[in-house]
């Protein structure tokens, strides 16, 4: 048997199974395979692959061993899921675009109840949030008082969240922040004009602190259509009859 280590047992399974190394309906090596493997005991083995039962990645099949579930099986909210999504769902094409999906369908809302709601505290956050993302973009290596351009972009949308003043949007906002970390740093880090997405922010922010839900509605969009630009989604507006309609966005290439 192997030198024992500290294995990363889950953890490494999880990322080979966002990576697809492991599609749904195939199964995981076994259980004395994986005890080989990393030089441990059966019952660490069960203990890691109960981790990822808990997050209804992978189902146990009594003779025949772990079989990885269909995406819509996982528990992408769970805290532990939504951190390995954040670190391993980069190849994973599905997930991303499902995610950018699901934005597209709440964040407009979201913005539009945040220019209805949001406090002098809460247009504090949101100007601070865009702010620092404009001075990380300025240091060479994109970092401002000890955080990255993405992690303030993060924290601008959690803050538009937080401004609705609704228990369960602010909530869901933290359960969704490394999702939409994993988007934010995928599109920030291919965008050809980080400049333009900065404005579309902007325009975001004016909106919300104007107090017009029916233009924060509309920045929202703006915005998204920028990161589905840089995600390579060019097309996924097509089939959406609201439109971002905020000065220049007109013209931006629909294919």
């Amino acid at each position: 048997m192997p030198t024992p280590r500290n294995p990363r047992i889950a953890e490494e399974l999880a990322r080979d199974i966002f990576a697809g190394v492991y599609a749904p309906g195939s199964f995981l090596p076994r259980e004395l395979d994986l005890c080989n493997t990393y030089g441990v005991s059966r019952s660490t083995v069960r203990s890691a692959l109960q981790q990822l039962v808990s997050g209804g990645m992978v189902v146990r099949i009594s003779g025949q061993g772990s079989r990885v579930c269909e995406l819509t099986h996982w528990h992408l909210l769970d805290p532990r899921v939504s951190d390995w999504m954040a670190r391993f769902a980069k190849p994973n094409p599905r997930i991303r675009r499902d995610i950018f999906a699901f934005r597209v369908a709440v964040e407009p809302f979201i913005a539009r109840l945040a220019a209805e709601h949001a406090t002098a505290a809460d247009l504090l956050a949101i100007e601070t949030a865009w702010y620092n993302m404009i001075r990380a973009l300025e240091a060479p290596d994109r970092r401002f008082e000890g955080r990255s351009h993405d992690e303030y972009d993060v924290a601008f949308h959690e803050a538009i969240f937080a401004a609705t003043h609704n228990l369960l949007w602010a909530q869901l906002s933290h359960m969704l922040k490394p999702a939409i970390g994993l988007l934010v740093e995928t599109s920030n880090h291919s965008a050809a004009e980080l400049s333009d997405s900065m404005e579309r922010h902007r325009q975001l922010l004016e909106a919300i602190r104007l107090r017009q839900p029916e233009q924060a509605e509309k920045a929202a969009l703006s915005v998204l259509e920028r990161t589905g630009l840089d995600l390579g989604f060019a097309n996924f507006f097509d089939s959406f009859s609201l439109r971002p309609c905020l000065p220049g966005a007109a013209e931006l290439p629909s294919s």
